[in-house]
């Protein structure tokens, strides 16, 4: 059944029966209306100060609400063209809506703006392009061989700090290598501070322990802040972590073997990164000024979890 917006000749009868002294409920059989919707009508448009319902008046109430209700509201064009910079930014329009309410810019919902981008796609447009997709293909681990070897007196994660389990101290990375095409072949390192979000990138040449270490002792000695410890998977890359420890003030922990979720905040980031990196493309031409160009974008990028902050700021 239709909902149906009550009419001025309603709202009159409403108003000579109610002054006639019959309850809501009678009202409602007369009008033909629930009385729970006589009941909201009587309390939204009446005069609480006296307890009357003024049927001119009552309807002024009401076609003012409507006017000013979100579904009436029609965004400039100068709107749009600031939202669709945004999104060519690749943001999503989470963030999008988010970063202009917390700047005082625009009151507008994520999913107007998601509405906007299907007609913008439907009559022919680009901007969807923009939006991050979720087509991992996933498969199961039960029952294979780790081949990626064993090391012994490693850190588990349980070790680790608790101020790094409750993300209350900057200072605290998760640390993982994408691959290209190859396995053995060019590659990043991504490193990601948990409480901010903040990313940094290094573009390798091989992935081995040897070149891991060479460019993340490089990452780590630019940064502002201490880092005081990686959190890493079980990767023969990062075997050679002592070393590491012993050219920096970092310690290690290492995740439990096939437990993604314990360096959730890396495997996220990675996520948004495979937007410019995608799977199985080879990174043979890959400089480290793309990658911190990439870096740049993604930190510059608002968050919702960092009150629509960008990790550029809270890092800083």
């Amino acid at each position: 059944m239709t909902y149906r917006q009550i009419t001025f000749a309603e709202r009159y009868t409403l108003g000579l029966l109610r002054q006639g002294g019959l309850a809501p409920a009678a009202i409602a059989r007369v009008l033909g209306r629930h009385r729970s919707t006589i009941g909201r009508e009587v309390q939204r448009n009446g005069t609480p100060r006296d307890d009357c319902y003024r049927p001119q008046l009552a309807d002024w109430y009401a076609r003012g609400r409507r006017s000013r209700s979100r579904r009436n509201r029609r965004f400039t064009a100068e709107a749009w063209a600031r939202i669709q910079v945004l999104l060519r930014e690749d943001w999503s329009p989470e963030q999008v809506a988010g970063w202009l309410r917390r700047h005082q810019e625009l009151t507008i919902s994520h999913e107007t703006i998601y509405r906007y981008l299907w007609a913008d796609k439907h009559a022919g447009g680009t901007l969807y392009r923009h939006l991050r997709g979720a087509r991992k293909r996933r498969r199961k681990r039960y029952g294979r061989y780790d081949s990626r070897g064993r090391l012994a007196g490693k850190r588990p994660i349980t070790a680790r700090p608790a101020a790094a389990d409750a993300r209350t101290e900057v200072g605290h990375w998760e640390a993982d290598t994408m691959l290209g095409a190859s396995q053995a072949g060019p590659c990043v390192l991504s490193l990601v501070e948990r409480k901010t979000g903040y990313l940094v990138l290094g573009q390798l040449r091989q992935r081995t322990s040897a070149a891991v270490n060479q460019r993340a002792q490089g990452l780590i000695a630019t940064q502002p802040h201490p880092v005081r410890s990686i959190t890493v998977d079980n990767g023969t890359e990062f075997h050679e972590y002592a070393q590491l420890e012993r050219a920096t003030a970092t310690q290690f922990y290492f995740a439990t073997p096939h437990h993604a979720w314990e360096r959730g905040t890396n495997e996220n980031t990675n996520g948004l990164v495979r937007q410019y990196l995608p799977k199985r493309q080879s990174m043979a031409h890959l400089t480290q000024h793309a990658c911190n160009r990439i870096a740049a974008k993604l930190n510059r990028r608002p968050r919702k979890r960092l009150g629509y902050r960008t990790p550029e700021e809270c890092y800083a």
